[in-house]
């Protein structure tokens, strides 16, 4: 298998990308992708690919066994979720719900996934079993987590299990990667102060919970520039204050809300936040005669690529558009992914897929915005990465 493969599946084009606008056209969001699993399900079957509905509530798992035997099973996984907001392009395929959007490239993970199993399923020229994941709710709702606790790997058992995301910004098609940690934990903390409040002209009557929040929003920052070591990197995000009312500026609350967010690449330092910024909330509460309750949700773990899988992964780039438009050092992202979960479990990696452009001038469009579109050049380039690492995975590459 090589970059051959590119024009192997230029028939498949046209297919392809319809696949894709109609998903995006018709978005759903976590646990809700009924329609979306449908489709899949429609066109593995189609191919003569058995398949296993409602594992993670409507994740799809396909399986194709090799014409040539072998031990080893790899897994394949694309994410099939949209998200909760409005989509404001204006091109035919836009969003027909209302609040909802592929925002992120979903759309495009599950066609590229969809163009590899098409191409693998006409001709299995590989040793050993392949599945493919199509798994819901990576969007802040851990569908990962959810298929494994609903029992993938002991119904679907790998070697290896292999994920991508698209990355606007960086040169289409272009692949980059790394060993060891590739994106961050991501936690959400919360910590509300409570005093008695009282009238604003007279505070001495109470205690008043604006003060030690105040103080608490700008030493999170401490965490950062005093605590974590300097050659690591973590973040500390305030993404929610709430307290009294607009209308009774003469009033002083009695409980101020403040939430966010957390972001570390190894355990010891995700242990580091939750502990200081519980600490500091405690004593700056005490300090001002107010209480705080505070809480840490640990959500996403740290998403670190096995050093063997992340060197597969480069072999399959390479082969798909050669060896100088692929990057095996890029820097660890500070956004997360619940194909960490999937990493706890099995050896595997993660690559991210070129989608063009430059956020800095403005070629192109943020995931998570409401004029991003994922790229219809790159559904090809992608599908032959998949059916490219599976010849290396399984199978003698060329």
């Amino acid at each position: 298998m090589s970059k051959d493969i590119l024009k192997d599946m230029e028939k498949y084009r046209g297919e392809l990308t319809a696949i894709r606008h109609d998903i995006h056209q018709h978005p759903e969001t976590a646990f809700e992708e009924n329609r979306t699993a449908d489709v899949v399900a429609a066109k593995l079957t189609e191919w003569g690919i058995p398949i296993h509905r409602g594992l993670g509530k409507t994740g799809v798992v396909g399986t194709l066994k090799g014409k040539r035997p072998g031990q080893r099973t790899i897994a394949l996984r694309a994410d099939m979720d949209a998200l909760n907001m409005q989509e404001k392009n204006t091109f035919d395929y836009t969003s027909v719900h209302q609040g909802k959007m592929h925002a992120c490239g979903h759309d495009g993970h599950t066609t590229m996934l969809l163009g590899a199993a098409k191409h693998l399923a006409h001709d299995p020229d590989f040793a050993g079993t392949l599945h493919f994941i199509f798994q819901p709710a990576e969007e802040g709702e851990g569908g990962a987590r959810v298929m494994i606790e609903d029992g993938l790997f002991e119904k679907f058992p790998c070697d290896a299990v292999y994920g991508m995301h698209n990355m606007p910004g960086l040169k289409t098609g272009d692949f980059a990667i790394r060993p060891g940690p590739m994106m961050a934990a991501s936690d959400t903390w919360t910590a509300v102060f409570r005093g008695t409040g009282g009238h604003g002209a007279m505070p001495y009557f109470g205690t008043d919970p604006t003060q030690p929040a105040a103080a608490f929003v700008t030493a999170t920052q401490s965490i950062i520039g005093r605590n974590v070591n300097p050659q690591h990197a973590a973040v500390v995000s305030i993404g929610h204050l709430a307290a009294g009312q607009y209308g009774a500026a003469n009033v002083i609350p009695s409980e101020v809300i403040v939430r966010g967010t957390a972001r570390s690449y190894t355990p010891d330092d995700r242990d580091l936040l939750d502990r200081r910024l519980g600490e500091i909330a405690r004593g700056l509460a005490a300090a001002h005669n107010c209480t705080v309750e505070y809480d840490y949700l640990r959500r996403y773990p740290p998403l670190r690529n096995a050093a063997e899988q992340t060197q597969l992964a480069l072999k399959a780039a390479a082969l798909t558009v050669g060896a100088a438009r692929t990057d095996g050092d890029v820097e660890p992202l500070t956004g997360a992914e619940d194909f960490a979960f999937m990493l706890e479990k099995k050896p595997g990696a993660y690559i991210l897929i070129g989608n063009g452009g430059s956020i800095a001038d403005g070629s192109c469009h943020s995931v998570h915005t409401p004029h991003y579109d994922f790229n219809d050049q790159i559904i090809l380039t992608g599908a032959a990465y998949w059916v490219n690492l599976v010849g290396v995975e399984l199978g003698d590459a060329a």
